[in-house]
């Protein structure tokens, strides 16, 4: 009984990546509109870092990333995803990656970046997992091993985008905010309470983070609406 539970709560942290199991549905569509918004966000450049976040837990950041990590690599971009929730990492899960080395061991020289990173089941997608969870993870994200990493990574990947903990729990999001190119807060329809959701803007914002804007997930559609396809 106690197998059967650990086993079904290991399972509730897999996500579907619907963005590549079905590239065409609705939702998909949805994900590549962000895609789209986040691209032409930016009068000063191109968006090369991004953070997702949320005010609290269960918002649906993580799906949200993983989603987005996904369209940017289908565009021919390279990516990568890194789960930056040194806390309750998940990234690991949704991609069904080992969790054994990642961004803490980088991060503290134990291991080489080329060592943690590993490609994804889809095209031009690269996962650096969390790593072992540390006992001072705002100061590793703060570090100057985290600037340089950032500053390597540009060179080698076109897009690189980080799963961050909810920024009214802790520091992480606002740290990381302040070094990327452009934050997405993530709140969920129904659920996140809107005085959180301001203060978690308000915090983003006294960090100095680019906030590019809000993804409204899990909004009930009571209308039918159509998606059109142009093709030659």
């Amino acid at each position: 009984m106690i197998f059967r539970k650990k086993q079904d709560a290991k399972q509730s942290t897999n996500r579907t990546l619907i963005t590549h199991t079905n590239s065409m549905s609705p939702i998909s569509e949805q994900y590549k509109t962000i895609r789209t918004n986040i691209q032409f966000s930016s009068l000063d450049g191109d968006i090369r870092s991004l953070v997702v976040t949320s005010s609290g837990p269960g918002e649906g950041k993580s799906t949200t990333v993983a989603n987005l990590a996904v369209v940017f690599a289908q565009q021919g971009k390279r990516v990568l995803l890194i789960d930056a929730d040194l806390r309750k990492p998940t990234v690991h899960y949704t991609f069904r990656k080992d969790n054994t080395v990642g961004l803490t061991n980088v991060l503290t020289r134990q291991t080489a970046f080329s060592k943690a990173v590993s490609e994804s089941d889809i095209e031009n997608l690269y996962i650096l997992p969390s790593g072992p969870i540390p006992p001072n993870p705002a100061e590793l994200l703060g570090s100057n091993a985290m600037n340089e990493l950032l500053e390597d990574l540009y060179e080698q990947f076109d897009m690189v985008l980080f799963d961050t903990p909810p920024v009214l729990a802790v520091t992480d999001a606002q740290i990381l905010a302040s070094k990327s190119n452009g934050t997405i807060l993530v709140v969920k329809s129904g659920y996140t309470v809107t005085d959180a959701a301001s203060k978690a803007k308000e915090l983003l914002l006294a960090a100095q983070a680019k906030l590019l804007g809000v993804v409204l997930n899990q909004r009930e559609q009571k209308e039918s609406h159509y998606y059109y396809y142009y093709g030659k």
